[in-house]
């Protein structure tokens, strides 16, 4: 299957392992500050491989990829947890370790090589990921969304974005509207997903900003402002994501 009038192949770590370096080091245009916990995604990576997967050309380059982990949820909206991108993989190892059956797959990122953005690899990638989860026998995909307008609008919050519509009534927001036009329900916001913190020396070094003012500053690429405390030598962002929920039991592939 192709939308971009090339050979597209989907696989996943666990049919190709020797493609985890290059999921790994593929060029994407996160942030260098977002710094996921590597003990807790390097264990996700290998204890279930069969939900990341990667997008391959026809020269078997890794153009785009999508990490998940699977958890056990009821189904309700309120259970998922405000720091979602976080307590979703802390939840994962918990539910693993427990022996617990998963119900859902949570979708931790959605990744496209920059130089491929316009190409629709990411509904691409959002439908393989979904097919993957159906075939597993799991009724939902949850996902903490990213939105990927945002970043113009730190000083908003989160949920006078989500209002933002075009004449059509799809959200205004690019990565949203994928969703939407895949059949995704928009639940609510995740105030916390993501939370980084870090001295300021290293906040310098993501950032190259010189952070000598306490207080909230603007970062490239931040949905929201960062915090500076120089009287205690550190800085602290705390991303929100939106939750949406894309249901799987009872849709035909």
């Amino acid at each position: 299957m192709s939308t971009t009038g090339t050979s597209l192949r989907v696989t996943s770590l666990a049919e190709r392992p020797d493609l985890e370096e290059a999921m790994i080091m593929m060029e994407s245009s996160w942030p260098a500050y977002i710094r996921p916990e590597p003990l807790l995604v390097d264990w996700a990576l290998r204890r279930h491989a069969e939900y990341q997967l990667v997008v391959l050309d026809e020269e078997d380059r890794v153009v785009a990829r999508a990490a998940a982990v699977p958890f056990a949820w009821d189904g309700d909206p309120d259970g998922l947890p405000d720091t979602g991108w976080d307590e979703t993989l802390r939840q994962c190892l918990t539910d693993t370790a427990a022996g617990r059956e998963p119900t859902a797959l949570c979708a931790l990122e959605i990744a496209v090589v920059p130089g491929r953005l316009a190409q629709n690899l990411s509904g691409y990638t959002l439908r393989a990921l979904t097919d993957r989860a159906r075939e597993r026998g799991l009724g939902d995909v949850v996902v903490p969304v990213r939105p990927s307008g945002k970043h113009r609008y730190p000083w908003q919050p989160l949920a006078e974005y989500l209002a933002r519509r075009r004449p059509d009534g799809l959200p205004e927001d690019p990565w949203l509207r994928v969703h939407v036009r895949a059949g995704g329900e928009v639940l609510r916001v995740c105030p916390a997903s993501m939370t980084i913190s870090g001295s300021l020396a290293q906040w310098r070094q993501w950032t190259g900003l010189p952070l000598d003012a306490d207080g909230p500053v603007e970062l490239p690429g931040a949905l929201t402002p960062l915090t500076v405390n120089t009287t205690h030598d550190h800085a602290v962002y705390v991303e929100p994501n939106v939750w949406v929920r894309h249901r799987l039991t009872g849709r035909r592939p």
